[in-house]
């Protein structure tokens, strides 16, 4: 059963598309990623342009990434003054992400540009969170424990100046990195369409020493806003958010999440963690080969303002 996709200017499987949607979503919920850096690849894969599978990608981010905000908030596991200066950062970031974009665009590198992001990140990150997972697996067998800092010990990034306590995360800190921080994830946010939340937890708990129970809810509450702020510049800017495609997407994305919460609570974090990486490293693979592999079709003509 097919479907015209009016910004993406093609039609698609429907099944295919609710498939996508459904396993980001189980994805998403079993890992507790907005998903965005799985979706986008995954359109591309399926010859939806570059342009519009950013854009759109990031209207599942904000479905989920409203979801897990509004539960944390319930549980008291939201710092809402740390996620709003994040978030002053995001959006300033997002601004310029897009700007970027649009520049891309208009020489002609967006796709190209996008893909090597993509292996870039991809591969990094997969890598290291596969190392780490498989040497937190190899101390459990062997009954090692391992010291960490604890969170609100110092370092070079506690001694920046402008400090602000944060009474919910309980600690007292420069909001210089924490700005700098959402500046980079905004900017990742409107050229890649993710969330940033692979690479913002991690940056939050290793390097602002903030304790893991509130990272994740004020992670998700920054990616809400600066997902759907990304989503109405890109939809009024660039054209290129299908509405049709977003809609399945979230519909078939919350519905596969509620299969992947239930899957991740019977797994150990180190193996959530191993099988994550993997995933993430088999995604940036497939976009490196398609990168370099000769294509069946040396050329496409493409019609309208997705292709341009």
């Amino acid at each position: 059963m097919s479907i015209y996709l009016p910004i993406a200017e093609l039609s698609v499987n429907i099944f295919v598309i609710l498939g996508m949607g459904a396993a980001v979503g189980f994805l998403s919920g079993m890992f507790g990623v907005g998903g965005g850096f799985l979706i986008t690849p995954l359109l591309i894969f399926y010859n939806i342009p570059p342009v519009v599978a950013v854009a759109t990608g990031a209207n599942q981010v904000v479905a989920s990434s409203v979801s897990g905000a509004l539960s944390h908030f319930r549980r008291g596991t939201l710092d809402i003054k740390l996620g709003s200066v994040l978030l002053v950062g995001g959006l300033v970031g997002a601004t310029v992400g897009i700007w970027i974009f649009s520049l891309l665009r208009s020489l002609g590198q967006l796709d190209l540009f996008i893909s090597l992001l993509y292996v870039v990140f991809l591969g990094t990150v997969g890598g290291l969170m596969l190392l780490e997972s498989l040497n937190a697996m190899r101390r459990a067998r062997r009954n090692e424990t391992v010291t960490l800092k604890k969170p609100g010990q110092h370092s070079w990034v506690h001694r920046l100046p402008l400090k602000m306590r944060f009474k919910k995360s309980k600690i007292y800190l420069s909001v210089i990195p924490i700005i700098g921080l959402g500046f980079g994830i905004g900017i990742l946010t409107s050229v890649m369409g993710v969330g940033g939340g692979f690479i913002m937890v991690p940056a939050m708990i290793y390097l602002l020493r903030i304790p893991t129970n509130v990272v994740v809810g004020t992670s998700l509450f920054q990616i809400i806003f600066v997902t759907a702020y990304t989503t109405v510049v890109q939809a009024t800017t660039n054209y290129s958010v299908d509405i049709v495609l977003a809609f399945i997407l979230m519909v078939a994305g919350v519905i596969g999440a509620q299969y992947g919460v239930r899957v991740g609570q019977k797994l150990r974090g180190e193996q959530l963690r191993a099988l994550l990486g993997l995933l993430v490293l088999a995604v940036g693979l497939r976009l490196a080969v398609a990168l370099v592999v000769t294509p069946s079709d040396l050329y496409s003509i493409a019609i309208g303002g997705a292709g341009n």
